[in-house]
This record gives C-alpha cells, sequence and structure tokens, in this order.
C-alpha cells in the first residue's frame, strides 16, 4: 500500500494554522491529522467543527480527523458537514462500533477506527472490513511531544500480518512520538499513514524541509 504522511497540527501554531496548512501542502503532505479533543476522553481540549470549516477553505489536502471525545455519535454529521475527509473514533468510546461505522459512511466519508495503547488489536479485527484505516496510537492519547510506546510497533506487525493471512488491504496509520529518526522502523512494521506532529512542525528546520525529508524517508 502507498505511504502517506498525515502532518498534525496539534503541534502547529495556532495561530498561523491556515499559512502552517499550505506550507505542509506544498511541500506534499497527503493528509492534515487534526485531533479534536473534548477534555473528557482525554484530559485536554482543542477544535471543534467551526475551525474546521474555516480551515477546509484554505486547504485541498484530506481532512484526517481524529475523534478523541466521547458520545462521537453527536458530533459525526457536524464534521462531516465541517469537511472533513476521514473520521477517525475510538473503540474504547463506543459500544456499538459497527453502527457508528454505518453513520460516518452515510455522512459520504470513510470511516476509521484508533485503538489506545493499553487496547489490544483483537478489539478491532470484526470491523477491518467494514473500515478504510485502523489507527493505533503510540503515545497515550491527548498530549503531543510524547515518546513512541514500542509495544504499538508489535501492533502494528501482528494486525498487518493478519490482514496478509486475510486479504485485507487497509490503511494502517500511526500517531505518537513519530520522528524522522525513527520513522523507518514505524514504516518496517506495516504501518503505511504516519502522523508527525511536532517533528513537522518543531525543531530547528522549516516545516518545508521536515515534511519533505519525511517523504523522501518513506519513498514518496
Amino acid at each position: 500500500m502507498n505511504n502517506k504522511l498525515s502532518p498534525s497540527i496539534l503541534s502547529a501554531d495556532f495561530a498561523a494554522l491556515g499559512e502552517q496548512l499550505a506550507k505542509i501542502e506544498r511541500s506534499g503532505a497527503h493528509y492534515v491529522h487534526i485531533d479534536v479533543m473534548d477534555g473528557h476522553f482525554v484530559p485536554n481540549i482543542t477544535i471543534g467543527p467551526l475551525v474546521i470549516k474555516s480551515l477546509r477553505k484554505r486547504s485541498k489536502l484530506i481532512f484526517d480527523v481524529h475523534l478523541m471525545i466521547e458520545n462521537p455519535w453527536k458530533y459525526v454529521q457536524d464534521f462531516a458537514e465541517a469537511g472533513a475527509d476521514i473520521i477517525n473514533f475510538h473503540i474504547e468510546a463506543v459500544k456499538n462500533p459497527e453502527a457508528l461505522i454505518d453513520v460516518i459512511k452515510r455522512c459520504g466519508k470513510q470511516a476509521a477506527v484508533t485503538i489506545k495503547p493499553e487496547t489490544e488489536i483483537d478489539a478491532i479485527l470484526p470491523l477491518i472490513n467494514r473500515v478504510g484505516m485502523i489507527l493505533i496510537m503510540s503515545v497515550n492519547p491527548g498530549f503531543g511531544g510524547q515518546g513512541l510506546i514500542p509495544e504499538a510497533l508489535n501492533k502494528a506487525r501482528r494486525l498487518r500480518a493478519y490482514m496478509r493471512e486475510n486479504n485485507l488491504s487497509v490503511d494502517i496509520e500511526m500517531d505518537g512520538g513519530i520522528n524522522l529518526q525513527n520513522v523507518k522502523t514505524v514504516l518496517d512494521s506495516g504501518v503505511n499513514v504516519i502522523v508527525a506532529g511536532s517533528a513537522i512542525f518543531g525543531g530547528e528546520k522549516s516545516i518545508e524541509e521536515n515534511t519533505r525529508e519525511f517523504l523522501r524517508i518513506m519513498g514518496r
């Protein structure tokens, strides 16, 4: 499967989101990863549909919207109408994920499902043929700048092996602690969608340089 880069604006300068979004787009990023936090499911609060709607006017990137919220049912249509392309919810936040996937698809969006570091991949195996992407969190969700949890790589290997054995083809995304030093190891584990935040929007080099270097390592 093709490798794709999804820079996370959680680490961007919120006072210059439009400008920074344009920089990653010009530099070749495929997606933009938008973390939505409600202060309940995770201990932080970020942005909502109104900000996404504003950003949608500034970018043609695929909006990879990661709902780290309780009761995602309540907001799926709002995010779909705001301009999300992929709506990604946590398996831990819902009791009937199959039904929520159907709701997302009825909104005309790609459905994706996420697992936290403490959740085993067995929880999402029954959903693989119903979604376009599985997101494996490689840090505890809620804050940027954490180090990658190595067990996440083992989960990706097991998930990719399961897909090969069952002739399934679904994107595996990983989010948390990925940088230019470990991205090749992450790719080798079977991940093909890379989320990177501080490694792109922070550091001494420019956003454009960081984005292009990720893409070079990823073979894009």
